[in-house]
Order: C-alpha cells, then structure tokens, then sequence
C-alpha cells in the first residue's frame, strides 16, 4: 500500500507514518504546499504558482504526474492529471525577449493567449505596438509590471530578455583555509544560469556565501538588501572572509551611516522610510550601475521596495530565503519581480548530508489558572493572543528548561517585551530587544558566542540573519500570531552543525485551549512540510522532572 491519497480538488493526503513518507514528501515538495499537518495525515494542496515554480526550476508535467502514479494508494483523477499538465504548459506561453529592431518584446507561442492577454485593461498601458502577428512591443519600465499583471491572468511570462552587465567589478571567491560546499556551487551556478531568481535554503546552510559566489561570478558592482545593521556587519565581515574584496571596497548604508561603494549593503528599513510622502533613499537603486542586486530574506521584502524593484528588471536579482512562505501572500510578486525559484534544498536532505544539525521539536502546553480562564474567556478578541502567550505560568518551565540545558548555550525567544523583560529576571540573563543599541546587541551576541554568557533573551530583532553558530537550545514563549516563516528561522537559528554532532533542541512553550495552541499548530506547517514532527508534552511533567 503507498503512502498519497491524490484528490481530484488538487489536494494530496499524506500518511506520515508510512514507510514512504519521506520519499514521497521529497517528491511532491517542488509542486505541492502543505497546509494542515495533525499527527497522522498530513494534507497538502497543489497551487498554480507552486506548479510555475516548478517548470520554471526545470521541472516537467511528466515528473508531477510520475510522482502522483508512484506514490499514489489509489487511481489518480484523469481530469487532475490533465489540468496539472496544462496549467504547468502555461508557463512560458508568453515570453519577454529583446528583439534586433524594437527591443524588448512580449512575443507569444500561442497567438490566442496573446490576442486575450492585449485586450486585457489591466495590461493595455503597458503595451506598445503590435509589429509582428505574434510579437507586440513592451515599454522597458513596464517590464515587471507586465509580469505581475500576467501572472494575475494566469499567463506568467518567462522573461528570456537578458541583463545588462552593469558596471564591472573584480569580485573573486578567497583561496585558503574555506571551500565552496557542493551545494552552495550549484545554487550559485543555477541562479546565474537563470539570470535572476530565489534560492531556498535551510537557515545556517550558508546563504550569505551562495550570495558570495554569485557575486564572484557575475563580477559587478552590487547592491545587497538586509534586514538590520546587525545583517550589514554581519555581511561584510563574511564578504571581506570569503572574497578578495577589501574593507574600502564595501559600504554600508544604514540608519548611522551612508556610505555608497561597489558593493553596498543597506537596510530594508533605512530604504523602505518615507519623509513627507517621499520615499528618498530609494533612489540607492539608481547611485550606481549595478550589475547584482541581492534581497537576504526575500521573503521579507516591504512594498517600497517591490515597487521599486518592478523597474529593476534589467538588472540581475537574487532573492534568498529558507522559505518563500510570505504571511502576506505576495509571494506571486516575488515570482515575478525577483524571479522563479531557482534552488531549493529540502531541510531533512541538508541535515542527512551533516550540513546541518538534527533538530528534536517539542511543543510544552501549559494551563492558565482559573482566574486567567475567565480573564481570557472575556478578552477582547484583539487581545487573547497577547493575554494567553503572556502568561506567568510559562516562566516555571523555561526556567526548568534552561536548568536543564545549564551546560548549553539557551535562547529565549518572544514577541512581546514585558514577557521577555520578566524571563530575563528570571533568569539573570540580558534582553535583547530593538531598544538595545547595535554596539551593545553586538556586544551580547559576542558574548554569547564566546561562551562567556549562557543564556540570552531575545526579540524578534533575533529572527533573521543572525549568526550564533553555538546555539544549540531554543525556548520560544511568544510569536507573531500564526506565522510559518517565524518559526522556522527561529528553528533555522540552531542549525548550525555543532562540532559534537549533537541535536538541537527546539521548545515552543504554549497556553493550552487558547488561540495560542492554534498559532503554534499553524506556524508548525512549514517545518512539517519538511519532515520535522512535533513531540506534544504536559508542562507538570517537565516540572515534576520529566525528560521531554
């Protein structure tokens, strides 16, 4: 008996404990996403977008269905199998090529998606004249718009256009003590190959140097976006470790300093501020001629900066993430403004191969007293989230937790401040929050990777792009509601492999029949689809001495 059960509303059942499970989940992750995962059927849902990422990484109609056939307990939909392959056939049917005599072109395989796409209003402004039967000319600014608009049709164009060069720049990979993972070459290669995409890996897999060798290969000036200034130090002490380039070859552009070199690192939130209206920073786009422009943490990527990137569509984009699950469902726009996924290495695969740490999950339910219920029961429904993930009783099982972890290095990880201010008394361990200034951020994080300090409570400012390789213990309190991408960074934080080999340990402490157990169950999704599973344990039996 296999392991899918394949629906005909495109949605897939998944017997977890079957033998195949692993294999099967491999097989249908470049296609299908994960929507609910209870302990023993997980259910996942194949999307038009997924598919287009898939044909657009080279996958084929013949492979889904192949997968489907193989996997499959029962006969698979006919009617299925042909609307996977002529959605995936979608793909490409409209394509944005650079022609010799009226440059660049929307040029269609299939004039009838054409003659329906030219008549659209949502896609007329950007459209010029039509100078062959299947050719109609595009403004060079509305190139990303017009991708936007088409994937919205359900037409998305492949984008055969080219890049411009940009301004040279001598950028090489530095020889000595370091190589490139296999990995990390092959993503590299298949970015620059495609010209402009997302590459998709495991936090602590190295992303920050797949961003070095594609800087290497397309030796031009570049422009990287990230989300702190932590991020910019953090990127520039890797770039000036992994490359030939020099500390004057670098600047930074942040909220303290505003330095525009050939390679520059600015902030997100230095880019995405507005006086009076007016965004001025973005105009960082235009300072230079640059040939690469790379997005760390693409999954975050504010609305200015969409906007602006729909007219950086000539230069070479690389978004990168460990997932394209956006909360606010725009990941469409990173398919067509940044570009298809272009690699993608599953978690479970990263951690087989020993790149990255094997991770043990638990979920610790605690219950609210008596008074509390009642509290919570008449709360604001605004307010619940807040009131049942704030609750004192979690402070006894991280306590206990980070007493049994005493020999580890332990992060305590939340949202809201009040609750991380408390635990950090609890404790007599430091806070980092966005209050805390840079130098002292930096200042704790060095400490805590030296060893010097054992316990460290952090905000969300600790979410993305912070390196703390000897983590090897998380305690998560609190979280932005029901958020997937959160918690697998915050997951992605212990995965450097430890020089022990040992298993990080992953605790995510929450309030028992409150909306909080509903946001843990739905932020678990992603790291479910990735083979993770959750262990479920009582608090009183974590403090009665109970191993987890």
């Amino acid at each position: 008996m296999s392991c899918l059960i394949v629906q005909s509303d495109k949605t897939l059942l998944l017997e977890v404990d079957h033998e195949l499970a692993d294999e099967c989940r491999r097989a249908i992750a470049p296609f299908a996403e994960l929507e609910r995962a209870p302990e023993h059927v997980h259910t996942y849902r194949v999307t038009p977008l997924a598919l287009w990422n898939a044909r657009a990484a080279g996958h084929d109609a013949e492979q889904v269905v192949d997968a489907f056939i193989t996997y499959s307990r029962f006969p698979v939909p006919h009617s299925l199998l042909v609307d996977i392959a002529e959605t995936m056939d979608r793909y490409g049917r409209l394509r944005l090529q650079q022609h010799p005599v009226h440059g660049l072109v929307l040029q269609a395989v299939d004039r009838a998606v054409l003659e329906e796409v030219v008549r659209s209003r949502k896609v007329a402004g950007m459209l010029g004249d039509r100078v062959e039967p299947d050719t109609v000319v595009v403004h060079p600014s509305e190139r990303g718009n017009l991708k936007q608009a088409l994937l919205k049709l359900g037409w998305p164009a492949e984008d055969l256009a080219g890049y411009v060069d940009g301004e040279a720049h001598p950028i090489d990979l530095a020889e000595g003590e370091w190589e490139l993972r296999g990995y990390q070459r092959e993503a590299a290669e298949s970015f620059f190959a495609g010209g402009s995409g997302v590459v998709v890996l495991p936090c602590g897999a190295g992303k920050t140097v797949v961003g070095a060798a594609a800087m290497s290969l397309a030796k031009a000036t570049t422009l990287i976006l990230v989300t702190n200034t932590v991020s910019v130090h953090q990127w520039r002490s890797e770039l000036l470790r992994r490359t030939t380039l020099t500390e004057d070859e670098i600047g930074e552009y942040s909220g303290t300093r505003k330095e525009i070199r050939p390679v520059t690192i600015a902030t997100y939130q230095v880019m995405a501020a507005r006086r009076k209206g007016v965004y001025s920073h973005l105009e960082l786009f235009d300072a230079r001629d640059w040939g690469l422009v790379v997005y760390d943490e693409v999954h975050l990527l504010p609305a200015p900066i969409f906007r602006m990137t729909a007219h950086l569509q000539a230069r070479r984009r690389l978004g990168l993430t460990a997932t394209l699950v956006r909360e606010d469902g725009r990941e469409g726009d990173v398919f067509s403004l940044i570009g298809p996924k272009r690699y993608d290495a599953p978690w479970k695969e990263m951690e087989n191969q020993g790149w990255i740490a094997p991770a043990d999950c638990v979920e610790v339910r605690v219950d609210l007293s008596e008074a509390e219920r009642l509290a919570y029961a008449t709360a604001d429904p605004e307010d619940r989230y807040r009131f049942c993930a704030s609750t004192g009783a979690k402070t006894a099982v991280v306590r206990e937790l980070v007493r049994r972890h005493a020999d580890e290095q332990v992060l305590v990880i939340g949202s809201y401040i009040d609750q991380l201010d408390e635990l950090g008394e609890a404790l007599d361990a430091p806070v980092i929050k966005g209050e805390t200034r840079v130098k002292e951020r930096e200042r704790l994080f060095a400490a805590f990777r030296s060893g010097e300090l054992r316990t460290l409570v952090v905000s969300k400012v600790a979410n993305f792009s912070v390196d703390l390789p000897e983590a090897g213990v998380a305690i998560q309190v609190s979280g932005s509601f029901g958020s997937r991408q959160e918690e697998a960074q915050r997951l992605g934080r212990l995965l450097r492999p430890k020089t022990d080999g040992r298993t990080a340990r992953f605790y995510a402490v929450t309030a028992r029949d409150t909306v909080d157990q509903d946001f843990a169950a739905h932020r678990q999704r992603f790291l479910a689809e990735q083979g993770y599973a959750y262990r479920i344990t009582d608090a009183g039996d974590v403090l009665a001495g109970e191993e987890p």
